[in-house]
């Protein structure tokens, strides 16, 4: 990972499913940037994994995101010990495919589940935290799925959910500029995770669709996302709410 100057010195940050993936991926970069960061994620030997690759520059923290007294009570103990909350990063999402007349309507609602609750809970969590803040950042997840459709890929409540989230971010947005809270999205493509990795060796035809998509013709790297996550947590951003950005090497361009 490349490390420039430490554009997030002396900011706060918790980044929730910082176990694997994008999550673990911007946690590593704000770490590597001069935040403070307080890694979140149900799965303590992802964490523990995404510590040692931080070299101990990080703090871990198991929470299951989807119980609300839980979730309170870490939030609650984290905004006590640091005074405040500069960066929230809701990476954590639960996600479940399938065609609509094979899907359960309890796979339906654990999917928008883990992808709306999991955000609105630790979210409304660290609102007081936020407003100690005086110039917070609010960085959500969206998706190319929020915006289009991919060929084969049976993502239906995964892209209701996503859209939810987008929609979400905008609001937050509105509530939060008298707090001097800023809220975005970045929208990924296909992003090489090891999620992503398993799914498309599942489903071969997803590579191919999310490559014939790509205005690039490649997938991109957790960093590709970290990158712009870092700006958005950044003072650099600091006229940019409400806005929504597609890191998807072109795939929704066109």
């Amino acid at each position: 990972m490349a490390q420039g100057q430490q554009r997030l010195s002396g900011r706060v940050a918790v980044v929730t499913g910082a176990g694997a993936g994008i999550g673990q991926g911007c946690a590593l970069m704000f770490a590597a940037q001069g935040a403070t960061v307080i890694a979140i994620d149900r799965d303590l030997d992802a964490l523990a994994e995404t510590a040692a690759q931080a070299n101990g520059t990080l703090l871990t923290r198991q929470c299951d995101l989807l119980d609300e007294a839980g979730t309170n009570a870490m939030v609650e103990q984290i905004g006590r010990e640091h005074g405040r909350i500069d960066i929230l990063m809701p990476a954590a999402a639960i996600s479940l495919f399938n065609w609509i007349e094979e899907m359960s309507y309890a796979d339906w609602q654990r999917t928008l589940s883990g992808e709306l609750d999991i955000v609105f809970l630790v979210t409304r969590a660290a609102w007081p935290w936020l407003k100690q803040s005086g110039s917070a950042s609010i960085i959500n997840f969206a998706s190319a799925n929020a915006h289009m459709t991919l060929e084969g890929s049976a993502a239906l409540a995964h892209c209701a959910g996503k859209g939810g989230v987008l929609a979400m971010t905008r609001q937050l947005a509105m509530e939060g500029a008298a707090h001097g809270i800023r809220a975005n999205t970045i929208s990924p493509g296909m992003i090489l995770t090891q999620q992503t990795r398993k799914h498309m060796a599942a489903v071969p035809e997803i590579r191919e669709a999310a490559l014939r998509r790509s205005m690039l013709k490649q997938l991109g790297e957790p960093d590709d996302i970290a990158w712009c996550a870092t700006w958005l947590a950044s003072a650099e951003s600091r006229f940019v709410t409400g806005a929504d950005i597609c890191i998807d090497g072109g795939a929704t361009a066109w």
